[in-house]
C-alpha cells in the first residue's frame, strides 16, 4: 500500500491509499479524483489520465514506453514530467507520491 496525493485541477488535494499492483489511474477513478476521466479504461489510447508526476518521483519510475510517449504527443499541456497514469503501476515505495492534474482536465 502507498498513499498518493493528487492535486486536482482546481488546486484541492486528495490523498488516497493505493493498493500495490493497481494502476494509478484505477486508484484515482475508484476514489473519485477529479481530473482523471480514463475514457479508454486504461488501454493507453486517449490521454484523459494525464498527470504531472512530482519531479523527485519521476526518476524513480520506469520511463514512458513508445506507446505512452506517442499518446502524450497529443496532449496540449505536456511537460517534462507528464505521464499517463494508466501506465504506472503502484508499488509500496511510492508512498508519499504527489501527482498534479492539468487544469485542462478539470
Amino acid at each position: 500500500m502507498a498513499e498518493i496525493t493528487f492535486i486536482e485541477p482546481d488546486g484541492s488535494e486528495r490523498t488516497v491509499t493505493a493498493e500495490a499492483g493497481r494502476s494509478i489511474m484505477e486508484v484515482a477513478v475508484e476514489n473519485g479524483v477529479r481530473g482523471i476521466d480514463a475514457d479508454c479504461g486504461g488501454s493507453c489510447s486517449c490521454a484523459t489520465c494525464h498527470g504531472y508526476i512530482g519531479k523527485d518521483w519521476l526518476e524513480k519510475l520506469q520511463p514512458a514506453d513508445y506507446g505512452e510517449d506517442s499518446m502524450l504527443e497529443f496532449v496540449d499541456d505536456r511537460l517534462e514530467n507528464s505521464r499517463l497514469t494508466c501506465q504506472i503501476k503502484v508499488t509500496p515505495d511510492m508512498d508519499g507520491m504527489r501527482i498534479r492534474l492539468p487544469q485542462s482536465q478539470g
